[in-house]
């Protein structure tokens, strides 16, 4: 028996509390002036059920709690309207995870499996955000399942957080932040990636609100300050183009595209610019009540005939539209006062769905072209290849990093479209190259290219495409891809391909390497042990055990090399163990070793007490100075150390400081060894801090004095201070600290920590 929608209307009254009938009925209206159609039994029943749910719970505000899923389900009618289904879910989303008498199964029982799936989607999402495992492999995964068995689930979600975002004054200021940065990291990528630009630049500006609220406020009073001569200009620009457009029959909205703080405020940092600069380009939007495409071009032509378009910024996103639908044409021209101005035009739908993007699928079911739906297909596909991509990393940590890495370059990317020799077009993020394309085209493709024609001409493999450009590949089939492509490459698909390979030929070239040595072995009767072959390892200088396997499984070194470092007689000294000390004083090792050699004093010096200065850290190799101190004798300085270019930059030829400089140099065999420092940075990775101990103290059997290395999420930064006999010495260790896999940047260390 069918429900009766009034009686359950009076029932919703009696138990919602604080909300009056007029709540349910305004929710109702806007359903019906926005939904294609919808069930008005179903939405009444929805919003009884999560008032009396939510009847015994507040909002830090001190409202009942219902006003939230109220808010939610309002704006999914209004701003993202969906289906009935969607706004029963909105009312519903908390009731699973706040409400603890209430279960999928009594969602379910009520409303069906579909409303109950979105609510349950919509929960596991905020568990997996409140539970902070975002980082971990399996818990991304279900966040990313989450949005694609049903679409439905994260517009919801992205309803939810608008609401939240828009009272968060009522939670305390770190709450504030943490949310906010969640906001602008995963909601607000997101709701770009799925055409939701007026969510997307709301979630923005209110991250930004929270996250930063004196640039907030500044910005804002800026921008207001500027309003009324914008305005002024915005009305004089639009009027001629007005005129013309109606003298041609077009139906039309004109308005000034607004400027929203937060994509201002970034690029016055990413640019490096004043808020004049950046504020000081004008935009406006046509939109056209028509179905012809075609009005565009006609609009197009009649702004470029009152003012002077810059070809360079043309861009025709209607033949062209970007992966998540949007579709419009973009020029700049020259207005008054040669000021620029951006105008983009569309149609009354292409504005919509660049406004609510999947959103206005509903909407537009029945009409909408294939265009559309093809993007809302990629994103899906996408989405689905990041799920079933085969893990390249050896651990769940790093696969975690992996997954999210390309999710997140997904969310951010800009966009440009290339095509094929055939003319297909290929969507490429920003900076892609010919090797990403390639990959884009078929793996197989990427793994074999050895070159690349741009506009028929031959380009390096790392050059950027652009947006227009036609890319035929090259390939063989005795081709593969070479490590360093990892480097330049900047799409998620061919970044996984190359790294894959990589590891899967290092773990071949390792077990062929082990396999040819004990051959070698068992031939010459040698026992194989860790220490005796880190003891060729050592003398070969290779970093690491692994590293040897894979030069002997490449033939870049024999197994005959090795058992002829395994058999030489040396004295050798036991390696020592790095002092790992994170907080390493360079003055306490250097007195150690400074009072051992000397240095050759001129100009009749004699029995003069110095000392070098550690500043600069001389050594054997470098030219050299010294300095009379008030007190501490002579610091020897090197020629070149900032503070003695400062001495001889502020004072003149007369300056009593000049008679303090005193000639010295080193003797002509120097002994002894004297502290030198290196400063070494990469990517981290475990094991890491034993290699770069081993490769320094394996070459001349170089004393390691303090290892200070600290890391940071994925990379690591420190200094090494080595006992060394000259500058020839440490130049050769920092040589070998640069083939460590991982180190990606070493130097000489002059300052003490």
């Amino acid at each position: 028996m069918k429900r009766n929608p009034t009686s359950e209307l009076a029932k919703a009254q009696s138990q919602a509390g604080d909300f009056s009938r007029e709540k349910l009925q305004a929710l109702l209206a806007v359903c019906r002036n926005n939904l294609r159609s919808f069930d008005a039994d179903l939405i009444t029943r929805a919003f009884q059920f999560a008032a009396d749910a939510h009847k015994e719970h507040r909002r830090k505000s001190g409202e009942p709690y219902f006003t939230h899923p109220y808010a939610v389900a309002m704006i999914v009618a209004q701003e993202i309207p969906l289906d009935d289904a969607s706004v029963a879910a909105a009312l519903l989303h908390d009731v699973i995870e706040d409400c603890e008498h209430y279960s999928y199964d009594d969602v379910a029982k009520e409303f069906g499996g579909t409303i109950a799936d979105i609510v349950d989607g919509a929960t596991k999402i905020s568990n997996i955000l409140k539970s902070r495992e975002v980082t971990k492999a399996e818990s991304y995964r279900k966040l990313l399942v989450s949005m694609i068995n049903d679409i439905r689930v994260i517009l919801v979600k992205f309803a939810d957080r608008l609401h939240n975002m828009r009272t968060l004054e009522f939670v305390g200021t770190e709450k504030q932040k943490r949310i906010s940065k969640e906001t602008i990291e995963i909601y607000a990528p997101l709701a770009h990636r799925f055409g939701l630009a007026r969510i997307k630049w709301e979630l923005e500006d209110l991250s930004f609100k929270y996250m930063y609220p004196e640039d907030y406020r500044n910005l804002k009073e800026q921008v207001n300050q500027r309003r009324r001569e914008r305005e002024s200009f915005i009305t004089k620009f639009c009027k001629p183009i007005a005129e013309k457009l109606e003298a041609k029959g077009l139906k039309f909205e004109m308005n000034g595209r607004p400027k929203h703080l937060h994509s201002i405020y970034k690029k016055m940092m990413d640019q490096n610019k004043t808020f004049d600069e950046i504020y000081d380009l004008f935009a406006i939007r046509v939109i056209l009540d028509t179905k012809e495409e075609t009005d565009c071009y006609v609009a197009y032509a009649v702004v470029s005939e009152i003012y002077t378009p810059i070809p360079e910024r043309f861009k025709n996103y209607i033949a062209l539209p970007k992966q998540n639908g949007y579709r419009s044409i973009h020029t700049t021209v020259l207005g008054q006062e040669g000021r620029m101005v951006e105008v983009q035009i569309r149609t009354k739908e292409m504005h919509d769905i660049a406004e609510r993007g999947i959103a206005a699928h509903w909407a537009y079911k029945e009409s909408i072209s294939n265009i559309q739906q093809n993007a809302y297909d990629k994103w899906i596909r996408w989405v689905r290849e990041i799920l079933e991509q085969p893990p390249t990393a050896s651990d769940e940590e790093e696969h975690a990093k992996e997954l999210i890495e390309g999710f997140k370059q997904k969310l951010y990317q800009d966009e440009i479209v290339v095509f094929t020799p055939k003319g297909d077009l290929i969507v490429l993020p920003a900076d892609a190259t010919p090797v990403d394309f390639a990959f884009e085209i078929h793996s197989e493709v990427g793994l074999h290219t050895i070159g690349a024609k741009v506009n028929g001409r031959i380009v390096p493999l790392n050059s950027k495409l652009k947006s227009g450009d036609q890319i035929e590949i090259i390939t063989s089939k005795n081709h593969s891809p070479s490590a360093d492509w990892d480097q330049f490459v900047v799409t998620h698909k061919a970044k996984v391909a190359i790294r894959k390979w990589v590891n899967d030929q290092t773990k071949v070239s390792v077990e062929k390497g082990k396999e040819i040595w004990e051959r070698k072995a068992r031939k010459l009767k040698i026992k194989t042990t860790e220490d005796l072959m880190m003891r060729a390892v050592n003398r070969l200088n290779f970093p690491n055990l692994s590293r040897m396997y894979v030069a002997l499984g490449k033939d870049e070194v024999s197994a005959d090399d090795i058992a002829s470092a395994l058999e030489e007689q040396e004295d050798e000294r036991p390696t020592p163990n790095p002092v790992f000390n994170p907080k390493a004083d360079f003055d306490f090792y250097a007195q150690h070793v400074r009072d051992r050699h000397g240095v050759v004093l001129e100009n009749n010096m004699k029995d003069v007490q110095y000392d070098f200065a550690k500043c600069c850290s001389p050594l054997p190799g470098d030219e050299i100075i010294g300095f009379v101190t008030n007190g501490h004798g002579l610091k020897i300085h090197r020629r070149d150390c900032q503070n003695i270019r400062r001495l001889m930059h502020e004072s003149d030829e007369s300056s009593p400081m000049r008679d303090r400089l005193q000639e010295v140099k080193w003797p002509p065999h120097s002994d002894g060894t004297y502290i030198g420092g290196i400063r070494v940075s990469g990517s981290d990775r475990q094991g890491i801090l034993n290699d770069i101990a081993m490769s320094i103290s394996s070459y001349k059997n170089t004393n390691i004095y303090s290892v200070n290395i600290e890391t940071f999420k994925t990379g690591f930064f420190g200094s090494v201070l080595v006992a060394v006999e000259d500058l020839e010495h440490l130049y050769r260790l920092i040589e070998r600290l640069k083939k460590v896999e991982g180190v990606e940047h070493v130097e000489r260390y002059i300052e003490a920590s």
